[in-house]
Order: structure tokens, then sequence, then C-alpha cells
């Protein structure tokens, strides 16, 4: 049996931040946590480089209930600045069956959200254009978009302030006795011992679950992230998803927006550079055919970061490994992982403490779905 003491979470961002946090919060953990975190400036961290934006409409039941309550609990932290202005998914002819069978399961999980026809998302949003669109699902409450980097502080404070020791450093192997690991060896030389290890190593995790032995299908995917102004005002803007698989919202005084590279072009592992073809080629036209004010803007900036995709089933992969019993994953979470950070920290939290989830069972997630040949198919990935 894992005991609870001398927990090394890999990967100090918002994921392993959150374990940090909930872990040392536990009434019934009397244990040690170290998180080690190779970059503590978070140049490269997906945390720092996300558009830190929340949703509940997505397909499955779980993706649902975790986004549910990492939104309130965001509610309750001073800083975060959550700004409560929904998600708005469009759909043509080819995707309302998809569209309406989404609605369906989010409905029947409590979820605020509303299909309206063209006419009434022209009625809504008169900047917007619908040709070509069969229906849109809007998000009235409970979704919108925060300051990912602000999370990140105010997880990692917390941590720190439970007792976490905050390590910067380099994970170059991890001990192993038989079905155990025993250690965690960073690139100064030093050792950590471990009772138990926790991969929250974001885009990077299969390279620490490969120290193990173990195969881990998550891949580093970038992404490029536009910011540009326009003149015109788009009243009640929430976070628009295109057919197109363009995406945009309102950021400030500004926007941002991206789209997701084509498939033969999105290899893993790229460099974080910008790829402006992204936004000349794709993007822009996307954008300027949904939103006929958006054929005139000011291209402010951009930023890459990755995306740590899950290449199985574009859904996370939470628990403990079925061999490694002391070897927990947090991962693969495909673009919408520091909105569920929250409730996949208590989740892991519960796992090391309790042996077992208690508020929220995540045990689709587990590892076990994918040596079984198992998908968990999520339908509302955001490219």
């Amino acid at each position: 049996m894992t005991h609870v003491r001398d927990v090394v979470i890999v990967g100090g961002g918002v994921m392993g931040s959150a374990i940090g946090r909930f872990l040392t919060a536990d009434p019934a953990f009397d244990g040690s946590v170290t998180i080690v975190e190779r970059d503590p400036t978070f140049e490269r961290a997906s945390s720092a480089l996300s558009a830190a934006s929340i949703r509940q409409q997505f397909s499955t039941p779980e993706n649902i209930r975790m986004s549910r309550f990492s939104f309130e609990w965001l509610q309750q932290q001073p800083g975060i600045d959550l700004h409560e202005a929904g998600y708005l998914y469009l759909a043509g002819p080819s995707g309302i069956d998809t569209l309406r069978h989404n609605h369906a399961v989010q409905r029947a999980e409590g979820v605020d959200v509303v299909l309206l026809s063209p006419d009434e998302l022209a009625g809504r949003f008169p900047w917007l254009a619908v040709d070509g669109i069969a229906a849109g699902s809007l998000g009235r409450s409970g979704e919108g978009w925060f300051d990912g980097y602000a999370l990140l502080r105010t997880l990692r404070s917390a941590a720190r302030e439970g007792g976490a020791d905050l390590v910067t450093g380099e994970v170059v192997a991890l001990g192993q006795r038989g079905d155990r690991l025993t250690s965690v060896e960073l690139g100064d030389g030093s050792s950590i011992p471990c009772g138990t290890v926790v991969d929250a190593a974001g885009p990077w995790a299969a390279e620490v679950a490969a120290m193990a032995g173990v195969v881990l299908p998550v891949e580093a995917r970038r992404r490029s992230v536009f910011v540009f102004d326009v003149a015109s005002d788009l009243p009640g803007c929430p976070l628009v998803i295109d057919p197109s698989g363009a995406w945009f919202r309102p950021d400030g005084g500004s926007f941002i927006a991206a789209i997701a590279p084509p498939e033969a072009e999105d290899l893993p592992g790229l460099p974080l550079e910008v790829d402006h073809r992204d936004f000349a080629d794709r993007l822009w036209p996307a954008l300027a055919a949904r939103v006929p004010a958006f054929d005139a803007i000011r291209l402010l900036r951009a930023w890459a970061g990755y995306y740590e995709v899950d290449t199985w089933d574009h859904n996370a992969i939470l628990g403990r490994h079925p061999e490694i019993a002391n070897l927990l994953f947090a991962n693969g979470f495909s673009g919408h992982g520091i909105q569920q950070a929250p409730a996949v920290g208590r989740a892991i939290a519960e796992l090391i403490v309790h042996g077992r989830f208690v508020t929220l069972d995540l045990g689709v997630f587990g590892f076990e779905r994918i040596a079984a040949g198992r998908r968990v198919v999520e339908r509302n990935v955001i490219g």
C-alpha cells in the first residue's frame, strides 16, 4: 500500500500546484509534499501561456462536473479576474446532430445552456454573420474566462502556505524497486525519496512516464494565439467557436483568437514560435467571414503555447498506474486542463489520502482504459 508521506509532484504548473494545494489542505493528510518545477519563471509552461477560459459545454458528464466545481471554486478566489461571459458553439448542417446530442447531455447535467436558431443568433448578436449556421449553443452562466497566471500564483502560494516544499530542478530519472518508485532524481545530482510520485508535467508528461518504463500517449502540440483590435464594438460577445475551428473572445479592450493547424502540420514538439501563416491563411479569413467587422482589424501581438494532447481519446489521464501503484497521472487534458485544475487537484489528493475518489468519481479517465483499448471520446474539443 502506498504510504501518504513523501509525495513528490513532478511539475509545478497549475496542475501540480492544485494537487499540492488540495493535498496539504486535507485534514487527513499528515505527510510531506515536494513540488519539483524545472522553470520557476514558467516561460514555456502551458499554465502561463493558456487562453484561460472555462466552460461546461462538454459531451462527457465527468468533464462537465469537473468544470462546474472549478468554476464555483474560482468564484471564491480574489484576484482571479473571472468574467462570466459564456461560450457560443456554432454548428453548420453537418454538425447539428452532434450539437443536439451534446446539448442533451449538458441539460441532463444541469448546465445552463440554450440552443438558438440562426434568427435568434442574429437577434441576440447583430454583429454575427449566420450564413451556413444551423444552430448555436450558448452557455448563459457558469462559463467565461479568467487570469490564468493569477490562478497559478494562487494555487502555488496556497500549496507553499500549506507546507509544500517547492523545489527548482529538472527530473532526469525515477528510482524504482520492483513495482514501486523509490526516488526522484534531479539533474544537479540530488535525490528525493518518495512514497508517491505524481506526473503533472504537462506537455512533457510522457518523458517523465518513460522514466518509469510507461508509455503515456501525451504529446506537446503548439498553438498560436493572436491578439488584435477592431474599431467596432461587439456587445455581449462570448467566447465563440466557429464551425471552421476558429475561436475568438474579448480580452480587455482587444480580442484574442486561434485556430488549430492542419492535421498534417500539427506535429508534436514544435518550437514555441508563432506560425503567422495560421493567422493570414486560415484564421483571419474565418474570423472575417463570421464577424464582418473583423475584416478590418489591427494585429497587436501573438504568442505560442503547448496543448498537452492525449492522442488516445483527447481526454484526461487521471489516477494510478495499474502496475506501478505509487505512480499517479494528471495529464493529457488536450486544451482544457487549466480550467479543470481545481477539480483535478481535489481528485488526485483524495486518491492519495483516502485511496479512492471521494467527491467526484473520475475513474472513467483511468490509465486502465488505454491498456484495455477503450476510448472515452470527448466530442467538444476545441483544437
